[in-house]
Order: structure tokens, then sequence, then C-alpha cells
């Protein structure tokens, strides 16, 4: 028998100082046996963080090709596709190629992911937008996170203040770029 996608209920409090966004954010998102808590947590941010009129996450593993998180315009072109992770070269090359701006967030060791795509043939490389959270806070939301959690995420000179109940963590979100 094949495992199902948990279902997580998430309804975020949104203020996004850096953009001047302030939300109410009621997400019902699917966490794939495959996907560790981590990678679900840095979608969620990621999300947050791009927060614009037309986003949506993709569908998941059952549409390889599609981004994990669109921003698409009332036409349904691509305007923004996002990554989460470590994306490899030919991904983001295809992404490249397929969107205006690419963006990745990921969660784990930002050092690695540039070695890897370093000389890597990818299409506009120097427009890429790489940013890596802190491990402290995805480590931090871990341990608050529930299949139904009320967060409270406030954002200013991107550093991010997650509060669940009376917990608060924070961390850093730092812009990376390829060395081409």
């Amino acid at each position: 028998m094949a495992l199902t996608a948990t279902i997580y209920n998430l309804d975020i409090q949104l203020a996004d100082v850096d953009r001047n966004v302030y939300e109410e954010l009621a997400l019902r998102v699917a966490c794939h046996p495959s996907e560790s808590p981590e990678y679900l947590l840095a979608r969620v941010l990621a999300y947050c963080l791009e927060y614009t009129e037309g986003i949506a996450f993709g569908r998941g593993i059952s549409e390889p090709d599609d981004p994990p998180i669109a921003v698409r315009d009332l036409t349904g072109s691509l305007l923004v596709w996002i990554e989460i992770g470590s994306p490899d070269a030919a991904r983001l090359h295809k992404a490249s190629k397929a969107a205006p701006r690419v963006a990745v967030y990921t969660h784990k060791e930002p050092r690695t992911l540039l070695r890897q795509l370093e000389g890597e043939k990818i299409h506009r490389a120097d427009a890429l937008e790489i940013y890596a959270f802190d491990r402290g806070l995805i480590d931090g939301l871990v341990e608050l996170l529930d299949r139904r959690t009320r967060l409270a995420l406030s954002i200013s000179d991107r550093e991010i203040y997650a509060t669940v109940g009376d917990v608060t963590v924070s961390g850093a979100v730092e812009r990376h770029s390829l060395g081409t």
C-alpha cells in the first residue's frame, strides 16, 4: 500500500515589514513521506517571503516538472519560479529559461549548493537568487510544528521572527550568488 501525504493546516499572521505585506494566510500544505519537515518549513517560509498576488504551491511530486512555488500573472504566464532545497543545475537552467525570475530557498548548507552549481551551465546564472535559512530557525520551527499550527511571522531586514504559542524562534535569511 502506498504511503499518503500528511496534511498540515497552517494559520499564518504574516507581517513582512521589508515589503509592506501584512496578510492572514490559511495554508493547507501536503507533506509527502519522502519530504522532511525541514523541507516543508522551507517551502512555507519561502511562500511567505515571496507572498504576492498570483503565488501558488506547485502540484508536488506528482508533477516533477512544476516549480515547488510559482507566481503567475492573470493570464497564467509564469513570472517567478521558486525552488526549495538543493536543485541541480539542469533544473535551474530549465527554470531560468521558463521564468524571468528564479529564486532558490535552501534549508541546507548553502556552500555545498554553491559548489554543486559552480561552473555548471545555467541560463542567466548571474540573475539566480539563492537564499539560505538560518539552521536554528528551521530546527526551532520543526520542534513547534504540529498538523494544526497557528504562527505569527514577522520579517524585518531579512530576519524572520516566528512565534507559535508563547515560543519565538528567529533567524536570518542570507542571500548568496554564484561566483560567475
